[in-house]
């Protein structure tokens, strides 16, 4: 059972079951959806896993009694088997609604070759032989579910197999004598087979699947600040043409939880059914990163005024803004600013059809910088502007980027006695007015000031959070498995991905430890027949 075990396991189970404690009752913030194709492609690299180990197993002695007129009563036993070879002719993994899968192999053929040696008091007989096992099929059930601690779950039921020929060919000295009571060998080995191949293979899934399954991580670390929690909201959904697995999806701290005010959308996923795998990531897992982040400080950004440009016509100087806060030159002149920047709250992504945005409001506030490397608080300002964005994908991440919009300033609080508002509204009406001619200052310093946030927060905060997007967040993929071929789309409060899915085979090696627990299937085949 290892071999099937470690395919559902890495392919599917693992690739959709990664899961730490979760809240029942929540909408999903991400959901997997694997199609038929999909699971016609478990079941394809399932049957290659578990051909390559039959290959390489051996197979234990098989021993038994027999009777022959005159000769009477004696003992044979079979020894030294090994698969010569096999052919896996079908395999299907199907949906089985509101349980979980259906697994069917099918019209399979394996021919085992070995010693045999009889006993019949003090005479002792050897030889070699042949055996083949035609039409084997097996059929099991795998019922999918979830803890209470969402972890994924799974257990064997509604097992049946069937074995269609088994046919003994025996050799050597006397090999002849042996041929008599082929037919007592075969029932035997064909009876031994269908009573115990079922017991094995659900006894594999407890004791090997289930297991594999608990493993998994429960957390998957983004950086130092976040974590992603893959818990199961709910066991997984099976209709008759696909297996949709519901995620929290929800980006946490890693120093401290703080539960999230608000629940993911409810979503509406298209019918597709062209590629293998379909990803439905809701921007509650964006929204909940950005909670984080804001939360850290990690948003924070510091202007100085050795940032600015050596030609600027505006510096981050008293003098600079004299025009704008006259008494501000005069109480504190010739001293530089700083400002520090942080998001008013945490800035939220909005999901419309083909369109990904963001409206971050910052609050600014300005310091004198005194000669004793004090800083005086001297002003505020709210600073609005519009972003867009963009999300890839790049074969087991989401990554993004942030396209900056311009800056519109307001003063929110002064401590430095008024700004020139007045006068910078009355430049504004006579800019777009008929007085195209008139030259006004103030309006002149608000437009740099503008142009200076612009450059500072492009220059701090964009960077950094750009880099924090390339580096994107990880889906709840396994170890060599590779999605390919992706289509990207963005609808009403999510992100769509479709893509096929690819096991890379280490070189020389098969499949890595999670393809290598199907061999199960192969050691219960073998434990049977002894």
């Amino acid at each position: 059972m290892k071999v099937l075990a470690g395919v559902l396991s890495s392919l599917l189970l693992r690739f959709l079951l990664t899961s730490i404690p979760g809240a029942l009752g929540t909408n999903p913030g991400l959901v997997v959806r694997i199609t038929d194709k999909g699971l016609e492609y478990v079941a394809r690299e399932g049957l290659v896993a578990l051909q390559k180990k039959l290959l390489s197993i051996t197979l234990p002695d098989f021993a038994g009694d027999f009777k022959i007129k005159p000769i009477g009563r004696g003992h044979y036993d079979f020894h030294s088997l090994s698969v010569h070879s096999c052919e896996l002719r079908g395999s299907a993994l199907a949906p089985l609604p509101s349980q979980g899968l259906s697994l069917t192999i099918s019209d399979s053929f394996i021919r085992v070759q070995g010693e045999w040696k009889a006993r019949k008091a003090f005479v002792k007989l050897q030889g070699s032989f042949d055996v083949q096992v035609k039409g084997i099929t097996i059929s099991v059930n795998l019922v999918l579910g979830r803890e209470p601690s969402g972890r994924p779950t799974v257990a064997a039921s509604s097992c049946s197999s069937h074995i269609q020929d088994v046919e003994v060919d025996i050799s050597g000295d006397l090999g002849w004598l042996m041929n008599l009571f082929h037919n007592q060998i075969e029932s035997k080995f064909c009876r031994v087979l269908e009573s115990e191949i079922c017991e094995m293979l659900q006894k594999s899934v407890t004791s090997d699947l289930q297991p594999y399954l608990q493993t998994l991580p429960v957390t998957t670390q983004i950086d130092s600040f976040a974590g992603i929690d893959y818990s199961l909201v709910e066991a997984p959904r099976v209709t008759a043409q696909m297996l949709d697995v519901m995620f929290k999806g929800e980006i946490f701290n890693r120093d401290h939880y703080s539960p999230v005010t608000f629940l993911a959308p409810v979503m509406s996923l298209p019918e597709e059914h062209n590629r293998m795998v379909y990803f439905a990531i809701s921007d509650y897992v964006f929204n909940t990163a950005s909670l984080v982040y804001h939360e850290t400080g990690y948003l924070n950004f510091t202007i100085t005024d050795d940032m600015v440009p050596p030609g600027s016509n505006i510096r981050l100087t008293t003098k600079s803004f004299r025009p704008l806060v006259p008494k501000l030159a005069r109480l504190y002149p010739n001293m530089n600013l700083e400002l520090q920047g942080a998001m008013a709250s945490a800035p939220f992504l909005n999901f419309s059809p083909g369109n990904l945005s963001l409206a971050p409001l910052m609050e600014i506030e300005a310091f004198v910088l005194l000669p004793s490397s004090i800083r005086e608080p001297v002003f505020q300002l709210s600073v609005a502007t519009n972003i867009s964005a963009t999300l890839t994908f790049n074969t087991s991440k989401i990554t993004g980027f942030l396209k900056p919009g311009k800056v519109r300033v307001e003063l929110k609080e002064s401590k430095v006695g008024v700004f020139n508002v007045r006068l910078v509204e009355v430049c504004w009406w006579a800019k777009w007015h008929t007085w195209s001619w008139c030259i006004c200052p103030v309006l002149h310093q608000v437009e740099l000031l503008e142009a200076l946030l612009n450059y500072g927060i492009l220059h701090t905060l964009y960077p950094k959070v750009n880099e924090k997007l390339a580096d994107g967040f990880p889906l709840p993929l396994l170890k060599n498995t590779q999605l390919y071929d992706p289509v990207l789309e963005i609808h009403k409060d999510f992100l769509f991905l479709g893509t096929n899915l690819q096991y890379l085979r280490a070189s020389g090696q098969g499949h890595s430890r999670g393809l290598e627990a199907t061999a199960g299937l192969a050691n219960c085949i073998s434990r049977c027949a002894a």
